[in-house]
């Protein structure tokens, strides 16, 4: 790829390797379904399926390959029938296909790339699971690409988060900005994992699990991803903005069973997209707009996990009032504070894990049992480590184990067992409310290091100046004494 004139950087290589890989894979699965039912028929024609144009090593190349993927593949792709049996898989190819484009501008450079994507069999389950860290990395390549801070996050983090909200077979689990997939794919691995037990609970698992993602590279690798995870065709994540629809008529809102997420912050959405949510909540900062979003979409007792930044916590104004409907309409429960560089090398913003549930309503249409207390956990560095980096990057094994948040969660439903301790630390929403609802709170049994007595402060500098002076004048004399047996020499 990188020999073609008409690939520009790794983001393009990334996203022309993702639609080859999106054919390939449904090829694969393809072929499983046709053994599977005699009567399967593919929404894809014939001459357009990949094993018949990619899978021969020497088939068509050069120019020939090239106009056949401009000319042919692309444009009948992008315009396919949605109709038949099949239409559902016609949704999903046509969606895939909507904004995906063909850079490359040499046709045996093509070929090369097709063959090597003809070594991976995705009906092998050893080569599903070796693709599966290939896949991670390109996820990891297109952040470095500098072209998708929002799109990854790491896989210790997204596992910490649905194992904490232990979703169950049947609950509807909707990941409102999925990137590629992350969370998505953590939820059904928890729930094949926990609670499949036939065919049926399989099936289910499929159809309730949900996502958006309006930018088409990720949306297309997330796509990929569902159908490595075993949906046929993930028609429940939608190619789309879901801050794009106003609040009060969005089809799941108070419907949502779970949310898991990691919206994107820092960036600000397009004009007028803000008059979709109350007007006190009214803000372009994408973060403040989800979370707004997410509280809404969630039904009566539903659960979530957030990632959301500092600048959240301690900030004012608007930011503030979405704190307070958060914390009146909410159970804000837990607070897990991450240390800086979870998201090194592509964010040094320092991030937080925000786990609430969504209050019942009383007789009066008020909230019952809303926030009384906020737990905090302040995730700590594992030993030897001063940040993460891409060779030293965040582990699952950090939340396990004695000691680890999991350790210290307690009952995963009702959270019973839960003790302060030196990374732990409970405050109480009287005392929120009195500080401006600043939800920025360091753990205070780390405050006394920083805290000293001045009189303490100025004795201890004048001990460290006196032991640096006396360090000094021993250097200056023994490298007045190596200059005199030079110059004797």
């Amino acid at each position: 790829m990188r020999k073609d004139a008409g690939v520009d950087g790794d983001a393009q290589r990334i996203g022309q390797l993702v639609w080859m890989f999106f054919l390939k894979i449904l090829d694969d699965q393809e072929e499983s379904l046709m053994l599977l039912s005699d009567d399967y028929k593919s929404p894809i024609p014939d001459q357009l399926r990949w094993s018949t144009w990619a899978t021969d090593p020497e088939g068509i190349t050069g120019d020939a390959l090239l106009d056949f993927v401009n000319n042919q593949l692309f444009p009948k792709l992008k315009n396919l029938p949605i109709e038949g049996e099949e239409r559902n898989r016609a949704i999903v190819i046509r969606t895939a296909f909507e904004d995906a484009y063909n850079y490359m501008k040499n046709g045996t450079l093509i070929r090369q790339v097709i063959n090597k994507i003809n070594e991976i069999d995705f009906n092998s389950t050893g080569d599903k699971h070796a693709f599966g860290d290939v896949y991670e990395q390109i996820l990891k390549d297109l952040q470095s690409a500098g072209n998708a801070g929002e799109f990854y996050t790491p896989r210790a983090v997204t596992q910490f988060m649905v194992d904490m909200l232990d979703p169950k077979l049947d609950e509807m689990v909707l990941d409102p900005a999925c990137g590629t997939g992350g969370f998505l794919a953590h939820v059904m691995d928890h729930k094949s994992d926990h609670y499949v037990q036939s065919t049926d609970d399989a099936e289910t698992v499929q159809k309730t699990i949900f996502g958006v993602e309006k930018k088409a590279l990720p949306h297309l690798l997330c796509v990929t991803n569902m159908m490595l995870h075993g949906i046929e065709a993930p028609t429940n994540i939608a190619h789309d903005n879901t801050l794009s629809t106003p609040l009060k008529d969005h089809k799941w809102r108070g419907k949502v069973d779970i949310i898991v997420t990691n919206p994107p912050f820092g960036g600000m959405e397009e004009d007028g997209i803000e008059k979709n949510v109350p007007q006190a909540f009214q803000t372009r900062e994408t973060a403040d707009l989800f979370l707004v979003l997410i509280i809404e979409l969630l039904k009566e007792g539903g659960r979530a996990a957030v990632v959301l930044p500092d600048g959240t916590l301690f900030g004012e104004g608007i930011k503030t009032r979405i704190k307070e409907k958060l914390m009146t309409e909410c159970n804000l429960h837990t607070i897990v504070r991450l240390p800086n560089g979870v998201f090194n090398p592509y964010t040094g913003i320092k991030t937080n894990l925000l786990f609430f549930e969504k209050c019942e309503l009383d007789g009066d249409k008020k909230p019952k049992n809303p926030t009384s207390e906020v737990w905090f956990y302040e995730h700590p560095y594992p030993e030897g480590y001063k940040s993460y980096s891409k060779t030293k990057p965040m582990r699952i094994e950090e939340f396990e184990g004695d000691g680890s948040e999991k350790a210290w969660w307690g009952d995963l439903k009702t959270r019973d067992g839960r003790k302060v301790n030196d990374r732990a630390w409970k405050v109480s929403v009287e005392d929120i409310k009195a500080n401006g609802f600043n939800l920025d709170i360091s753990n205070p049994h780390l405050e006394e290091e920083g805290h000293k007595d001045p009189a303490e402060l100025l004795e201890a500098w004048t001990e460290n100046r006196k032991q640096l002076v006396a360090t000094q004048e021993k250097l200056k004399a023994a490298l007045a004494e190596a200059l005199t047996k030079t110059s004797a020499a």
